[in-house]
């Protein structure tokens, strides 16, 4: 079975109930939701929320589940979820991508295919320049293998080609489970990426390189990319 689970913290820090901001007539993250029914390999999809001001902003055709208002990380949420339902992978799709290509999600869980392969994500090719000097934006450098060497906000390698990293991961239950029993590494308590405590820890990233050209809603100016 393939889970996809949309964690929604109310209470966001860098722009706090953007998850429910009416966005062309819809929550955020029920645009969200809604791209995400729409693959073909995703059994189930679930909202997991920690408010119940959230659910009064989501339509009751979507699957909503409320969770621990104790998690320290949307890992976290998606994980007490796929605890519950038991499935094979778990797709954590962020709840500030209000347009999320269903094919996308589609294609990174072919990448399990390949038994070896035990967290992937995803990276675009569209990066401006305007991404490259903005710590908002993440930015991932592979090997040759199209494994993630390492996530930056603000970019240290040189002569090294950098993609726009796209918040959505994918997981082997078993390896999110073992993941979240981690203790969180330096790194990711210094540079704020929690994809950095599976590196730190030798768990390998395997990146699906798209062209997606849509942003998330990190801070309220981002709201210009979609509103109409």
């Amino acid at each position: 079975m393939n889970l996809g689970v949309i964690p929604g913290r109310l209470n966001s820090k860098r722009f706090p109930r953007k998850i429910i901001y009416p966005l062309n007539g819809k929550s955020v993250i029920e645009h969200v939701y809604d791209n995400a029914k729409k693959s073909k390999y995703l059994d189930k999809v679930i909202i997991a929320i920690d408010s119940e001001e959230t659910k009064s902003h989501i339509s009751d055709s979507c699957d909503i589940m409320l969770t621990s208002s104790e998690h320290k990380s949307g890992t976290d949420r998606v994980a007490e979820v796929s605890e519950k339902i038991d499935p094979d992978i778990v797709v954590n799709i962020q709840g500030d991508e209000p347009k999320i290509d269903p094919n996308i999600i589609d294609n990174l869980i072919l990448l399990f295919n390949d038994s070896s392969v035990q967290i992937a994500s995803v990276a675009s090719t569209d990066l401006s320049s305007d991404d490259l000097i903005n710590p908002n934006v993440v930015k991932v450098c592979l090997d040759n293998n199209n494994y993630a060497l390492n996530f930056e906000r603000d970019l240290s390698l040189q002569n090294q080609q950098y993609f726009r990293h796209i918040g959505i991961y994918a997981y082997r239950s078993e390896i999110l489970k073992k993941f979240t029993n981690l203790d969180q590494t330096e790194n990711e308590k210094k540079f704020k990426l929690e994809q950095l405590r599976a590196l730190d820890n030798n768990i390998a990233i395997k990146i699906l390189i798209t062209n997606f050209q849509n942003r998330s809603i990190d801070i309220e100016d981002d709201l210009k990319y979609y509103e109409i």
